[in-house]
């Protein structure tokens, strides 16, 4: 018998999400395809290193889309898939719900949660 990688379906999906990060550029690309320049001013504070380290394991995950056009100057631009669109629509209550709170959690000392 083959031995579970996850509990539940819930720590499967944290694991996909891995982080702050990978969500805003899912919300970001819910629109349609942006090159990696529109990406990176869609995700403030986000530095140039670690969007391409998240932009690869999205790819890996099968949540993104690298497409590259053969031109000069060079271009690439990234989509979500088919599976990253389902993450997207999971995630939306999840948005919603920080949103009704978001007072609250913004009032949190999180200095002292951690």
């Amino acid at each position: 018998m083959k031995t579970r990688a996850f509990t539940c379906g819930l720590d499967a999906a944290i694991a996909v999400m891995g982080g702050k990060w990978k969500g805003l550029i899912l919300f970001a690309l819910q629109d349609g395809p942006l090159r990696f320049g529109e990406l990176r001013r869609a995700v403030p504070g986000i530095s140039e290193r670690v969007l391409i380290l998240q932009l690869r394991e999205m790819e890996t995950a099968g949540l993104v889309h690298r497409e590259v056009y053969r031109q000069v100057p060079p271009k690439v631009e990234y989509s979500l898939t088919d599976f990253g669109r389902t993450l997207n629509t999971a995630m939306a209550p999840l948005g919603e719900w920080g949103e009704e709170h978001l007072d609250r959690i913004e009032s949190i000392p999180w200095d002292q949660v951690k």
